[in-house]
């Protein structure tokens, strides 16, 4: 890593995940392979920010280590990139078994439970879904009837209009919102506040 951490992807310790690693490379990994309209790719981080936005609309009364989760719900893809759900499901256990390892690591790192309760990774399901449905829609060219039937409409969350951010923008503001919500969760320890 960037950092210098030297991460084992096929058995990840929580002291070797930085934040800074995590913003860094998902504010390089584009959503949708890069099949999107306009001249800068949709990131994973924008994505992040998104969804946590749309927990906030969803679960107002959620703590910030929910929040917390639900920015870092993709957080392994900074090391294993984001590969559409189809081919996912196609590679089968072994990557969805990485995956959740790295994922395992990113939450014990920053103070959450290795394993999210039920009720907030489905809510965290659902905002997510909630920014594939409109990301679809304004950016990978899908029509509102495509995406309905594979995202289902948006509800509960705010209608939003994306506005594609450049790398250092969105890296940034995903790092602030770390920090906002590291400050306000209540369960952190200070030595897990940043690298």
């Amino acid at each position: 890593m960037l950092s210098g951490r030297r991460l084992d992807l096929l058995d990840p310790s929580p002291v070797d995940i930085e934040i800074e690693d995590i913003a860094h490379g998902l504010a390089r990994v584009a959503r949708w392979n890069g099949q999107t309209k306009g001249p800068l790719p949709f990131t994973v981080a924008q994505h992040s920010l998104l969804v946590e936005e749309f927990c906030a609309a969803l679960r107002p009364d959620w703590p910030a280590k929910w929040r917390l989760a639900a920015l870092l719900h993709d957080g392994p893809e900074f090391v294993i990139g984001d590969m559409i759900s189809p081919f996912k499901a196609a590679l089968g256990t072994q990557y969805k078994a990485i995956e959740r390892r790295l994922q395992r690591a990113i939450h014990l790192r920053f103070g959450l439970p290795a394993e999210l309760p039920e009720t907030v990774e489905k809510a965290i399901k659902r905002a997510d879904r909630a920014s594939a449905f409109f990301e679809a829609t304004q950016l990978a060219g899908f029509s509102i009837g495509e995406a309905n039937p594979l995202f289902g409409a948006p509800m509960g969350v705010p209608q939003t209009e994306i506005r594609v951010e450049p790398t250092a923008a969105v890296q940034k503001r995903y790092l602030d919102r770390f920090g906002a919500l590291m400050a306000d969760f209540d369960g952190g320890r200070p030595g897990d506040r940043r690298g």
